[in-house]
């Protein structure tokens, strides 16, 4: 007959410093560092944000035309498109310094899964508002530099440089911001996908 002994060897525990180490590399991997650049995402989208806002909402340009008097004027507040971007950007920026505080319960407890959820849900419908706006306004910006002779379109950016310019500016920074917001949904899912 066999008889089976067992021993337990205890080993104590030693209180070094690489334990220590070894816990906050745990904790950047389990999604510590995402929520940083999260956070720090965020804020270039509020910067891209307001930025498209603003240009847009300060374009516009008078042209004389014989005397002071009688003058042509190219505002945004003239083409609806150009009024939605406004507004869909304000809302946009509203949105992102909204979120702020998720963002910052993320970095906090990054183990959280609802703050990542609502990010997750309220950048995607943000990222569609925002390329929507975005959109609309460069189709419009195009027929100000080219026209469309279909149409009899005329091109208005040789007369109002200043104004397409600015408008064409507050564009490009809507697109950067929606970058962004892509950026910020693929993060959210690749940490949902860790927990």
């Amino acid at each position: 007959m066999m008889t089976s002994e067992s021993t337990a060897i205890d080993v104590p525990e030693s209180s070094s410093v690489p334990k220590r180490k070894a816990s906050l590399m745990a904790a950047s991997r389990d999604g510590k560092g995402i929520a940083i650049f999260d956070f720090i995402l965020r804020l270039g989208a509020i910067v891209c944000a307001l930025a498209a806002a603003a240009t847009m909402g300060t374009s516009d340009e008078d042209l004389p035309f014989f005397n002071q008097f009688f003058q042509f004027q190219a505002s945004y507040d003239d083409i609806p498109t150009f009024q939605f971007f406004l507004i869909a950007m304000a809302m946009i920026a509203g949105y992102l310094v909204l979120s702020l505080p998720f963002s910052i319960v993320s970095i906090v407890r990054p183990h959280a899964a609802g703050p990542r959820i609502v990010l997750l849900i309220f950048d995607t419908v943000a990222l569609a508002l925002n390329i929507s706006a975005a959109a609309a306004a460069a189709d419009v910006v195009y027929l100000a530099h080219n026209g469309n002779a279909t149409t009899n379109w005329f091109a208005i950016c040789q007369q109002f440089g200043d104004f397409c310019r600015k408008v064409s500016g507050a564009v490009v920074a809507s697109f950067a911001s929606s970058v962004v917001f892509m950026l910020l949904v693929v993060m959210s899912g690749l940490a949902l996908r860790r927990q």
